[in-house]
């Protein structure tokens, strides 16, 4: 019996767009894929190896990590499995759309490693949305100022339990010495211990300058001096915001951290979690103007004229019908992301109490 050819459907995604193979040639005889744009995130290591930027965000990341001593270069022993890594290319945008930097991250494929053997417990908390509305609303209401600071190659920084050992990564294996692997000492991108690793190393170095953690949300923590002086801590896995009382008390956090860790300073919190905010003499203002629009744009709804209710009022629901079916994952996509919209709600202002 002659096998029928598999029919390809395109992804309900790609439905709208025009697909081509990445060896198809046009008419001018020109490969047709966008790899080689500079606002565009490549996929294979050979299309990013041959833009600067991109090259010098990965000696950029290898370099961190020869800095943070977290891999050394040994035989693989005996009963042992190297886990693959692989590039990953992240353009990171400010809030006003403008491209900030290049990142590219050696991630290890997690989905290899064994439960047990080479990964226990993977659990790390971060602060909730509602305690981060909370620290917004107390520093306009005391008139402080929130700061932020970002952890540079945060994961890098946790310490492994475990002996794991991982492959050279794609294209920066060295000559004479292909069969070798690295032994982490420190935990990896994509490791499925990473997030964990890294928020007990900064969960203990907090503790050692004096920080207490909150019972009810463990991505808070609170310091106070002999003075009665606050600082309030938030942490979002590599996300540091924090406000206080006491200008010294955050110059001196400030200090201390950055000589741990390798952070950018990135002064007055003004862009967090997809939240934009202005902070100002009268009080503190948030806001979700740039989600909101990345949303629209990406579920086609951004010429779509506005309504004072979200669905026709005279319209009928049935629980069968002959109806398309939907594509289950855009729907839950866009269920999330208006929950997520919903971290600002209409009040967005914080304004202190005047006196």
């Amino acid at each position: 019996m002659m096998e029928l050819p598999r029919q390809q459907r395109q992804p309900v995604h790609l439905q709208d767009c025009e697909v081509n193979l990445d060896d198809e040639v046009d008419d001018n005889g020109d490969l047709v894929h966008f790899a080689f744009f500079a606002d565009s995130e490549p996929v294979r290591l050979a299309d990013a190896i041959q833009h600067p930027k991109w090259k010098e965000a990965m000696n950029e990341e290898l370099m961190a990590i020869e800095k943070n001593n977290t891999w050394q270069l040994t035989d693989l022993p005996k009963g042992h499995k190297a886990i693959d890594v692989k590039w990953v290319y992240k353009i990171k945008v400010k809030a006003n759309g403008e491209i900030d930097t290049y990142k590219a991250r050696l991630v290890a494929k997690g989905f290899e490693q064994r439960e047990g053997y080479d990964y226990g417990e993977i659990f790390s908390p971060v602060a909730r949305m509602v305690t981060m509305r909370l620290i917004i609303a107390l520093a306009a209401q005391r008139q402080w100022k929130i700061h932020q600071m970002d952890v540079k190659f945060a994961f890098l920084n946790g310490l492994l339990d475990e002996e794991v050992y991982v492959k050279q990564p794609p294209g920066f294996i060295q000559s004479g010495k292909e069969e070798k692997v690295y032994r982490l000492t420190k935990a990896l991108y994509g490791l499925k211990q990473a997030p964990r690793a890294w928020n007990k190393r900064i969960d203990s170095f907090l503790h050692a300058i004096g920080f207490k953690k909150c019972a009810s949300d463990h991505g808070l923590y609170v310091k106070t001096n002999d003075h009665g002086d606050l600082l309030i801590l938030c942490l979002y896995v590599d996300d540091v915001i924090f406000t206080g009382s006491n200008l010294k008390m955050i110059g001196d956090f400030k200090h201390i951290t950055m000589k741990e860790f390798e952070m950018t300073d990135l002064g007055l919190m003004s862009y967090f979690l997809g939240i934009e905010v202005i902070q100002g003499d009268d009080g503190i203002f948030i806001h979700q103007r740039k989600f909101a629009d990345e949303f629209l744009k990406k579920f086609k709804m951004k010429d779509s004229n506005p309504v004072k209710t979200p669905i026709e009022t005279v319209i009928k629901l049935t629980k069968e019908g002959d109806g398309q079916t939907i594509d289950a994952t855009y729907f839950k996509q866009i269920v999330r992301s208006l929950r997520y919209l919903t971290c600002v709600e209409a009040g967005g202002s914080f304004f202190p109490t005047k006196a």
